[in-house]
């Protein structure tokens, strides 16, 4: 049954509202997503909020998130646009508001025979690059995006909305480096690093399957350490005055050069 909530100083709400800080997502294994097309999507994998906030909106497509959550005996809330507003830190909230629980996957239970690409990020600092890398390997039909090191977190709501919904469809994965090789080099795979230093273009290898596409931080780019145990390193043409391309855009390039390849076998 749907419930109604108009305080500002009602506990659920400042619970929620918490969500916004990476301390209380890690402590509740929550995180919140925000919007019609974002929740939608979510359904669309099988995926429902715990909870659900909305202001009363007559969008055909809340009356679906609402009818499948009431169908599931999930919680949904109504509140006023002000509500909304205080939980997702906007001045124009989305219509709707998601409690979600977190969809990390352990290194361990990864299948990486499930897809040929997967994406692996080294330190991204940015959440816009961890989304818009989330939404390539989507596009791509990666496996999933596996976030080596300190890495921004892929709950926060920033993340969230930058994925546009892909953090529904892609699994994540957070590990170490070390612990990462340990697992990589027990199976099938192939490593590929991007880097100013190589000498091959990226379009000259026949790349194989699995491959994992290791992307390194925005500002240094991948440690050399790291370089060095990659099975192939390569290097996109820089034909104007720029040295290298955002983290994401490079990321997207190879990720499509690695599709042609297999879509071509």
């Amino acid at each position: 049954m749907a419930r109604e909530i108009t305080g500002f100083s009602n506990p659920l709400v400042k619970r929620v509202r918490s969500l916004r800080e990476k301390k209380f997502r890690k402590a509740e294994g929550l995180f919140l997503a925000e919007g019609l097309r974002i929740l939608t999507e979510a359904r669309e994998e099988g995926v429902l909020p715990e909870m659900l906030f909305h202001a009363g909106s007559t969008h055909p497509l809340a009356a679906d998130l609402i009818a499948a959550m009431e169908a599931a005996g999930g919680d949904v809330i109504e509140t006023t646009p002000d509500i909304l507003a205080k939980i997702s830190g906007k001045d124009n909230p989305q219509a709707v508001v998601g409690v979600y629980r977190d969809r990390l996957t352990p290194l361990a239970k990864l299948d990486r025979t499930k897809a040929d690409i997967w994406i692996v990020a080294q330190s991204l600092r940015d959440p816009g690059n961890l989304g818009t890398i989330l939404r390539t390997g989507d596009a791509v039909g990666a496996g999933g995006l596996i976030l080596i090191d300190d890495c921004v977190d892929p709950f926060s709501v920033e993340s969230v909305r930058a994925s546009m919904g892909a953090l529904f469809t892609q699994s994540i994965t957070q590990a170490r480096w070390g612990e990462f090789m340990h697992w990589l080099r027990e199976g099938p795979g192939e490593l590929i690093g991007t880097s100013l230093k190589a000498t091959h273009d990226y379009q000259e290898p026949r790349y194989q399957s699995p491959s994992f596409l290791l992307v390194g931080n925005e500002a240094q780019g991948l440690p050399e350490s790291y370089e060095a145990q990659c099975d192939l390193l390569v290097k996109m043409p820089m034909l104007g005055k720029a040295d290298s391309l955002n983290a994401a855009v490079a990321c997207a390039v190879m990720a499509y050069e690695l599709l042609n390849q297999k879509r071509a076998k």
